[in-house]
């Protein structure tokens, strides 16, 4: 894999184009990466330049201190990513990821008059309904690994690599912190279009939270639900990436 790291690592292009119409934003959910987007390029029109976000305690990233509040994530990120936004833009977040694709993009909106051509949100409730499970971030070990284990995201034999998983904890601890001392605060709705997806059996995230992201756009609004759980975003890939071809295809750029 080709890929090239911007001199300050929060973006990286698995496959750089120059000719691309679009850049689409891919934001990773806790505990992932920008590798968790490394196939995309190949399954979406030509003209979309993937563009996964890289935070700080993963990848190459490792060795970083990973944020524990979503207010400086959306500070640092919006100054890193404002060069990149001379053309048009789209944002697809997957869980912790939609929140801060969402939150961003209502900073762009707010300080420098900036929006993504479409906002693809995947596998979070609505930013305005609150998180009905108790925060898991600061919970003893092997009962914040237990919970973990509901989300089906990490391998059994990842999970059980004591040496692995040492390292891996304190950045999935600082992800779930992000997610859960979120503070929703009312703005007005995007001018953007919202589609957002779900998985059919995703214990965390329902239809009706994913459905009130309705109240987020001011313009075009869809809801599509995919075989899967909450990590449907990998186990059904082939059919997320199908739909998000479909509504790049007929997303009007200026």
């Amino acid at each position: 894999m080709n890929t090239t790291l911007t001199a300050n690592s929060w973006i990286t292009k698995l496959k750089p184009n120059p000719q691309a119409k679009l850049r689409l934003f891919c934001f990773h959910y806790a505990g992932g990466g920008a590798l968790s987007f490394r196939s995309w390029t190949d399954s979406l029109p030509s003209c979309i330049e993937v563009c996964p976000i890289e935070l700080p305690g993963r990848g190459f990233r490792l060795l970083e201190t990973p944020f524990t509040e979503i207010e400086p994530v959306i500070e640092t990120l919006t100054l890193t990513i404002l060069s990149s936004l001379n053309k048009p833009f789209a944002f697809f977040g997957h869980s912790m990821g939609a929140l801060v694709s969402f939150e961003l993009a209502r900073r762009l909106r707010k300080e420098y008059n900036q929006s993504p051509v479409h906002l693809f949100m995947s596998g979070h409730r609505a930013p305005q309904i609150p998180d009905r499970d108790p925060p898991i971030h600061a919970l003893p070990e092997p009962e914040f690994l237990r919970q973990l284990c509901r989300y089906n995201g990490t391998p059994k034999a990842v999970l059980e690599n004591a040496e692995l998983m040492e390292l891996l904890l304190p950045t999935l601890r600082a992800d779930f912190a992000v997610v859960e001392t979120y503070v929703y605060s009312q703005e007005s709705p995007l001018d953007c279009p919202i589609a957002v997806f779900g998985g059919l059996e995703d214990w965390k995230v329902g239809v009706e939270e994913l459905e009130a992201w309705r109240k987020q756009t001011n313009a075009a609004f869809s809801l599509e639900m995919f075989p899967g759980d909450h990590f449907f975003l990998h186990s059904a890939q082939t059919l997320l990436l199908q739909s998000l071809s479909q509504l790049l295809s007929a997303v009007e750029l200026p």
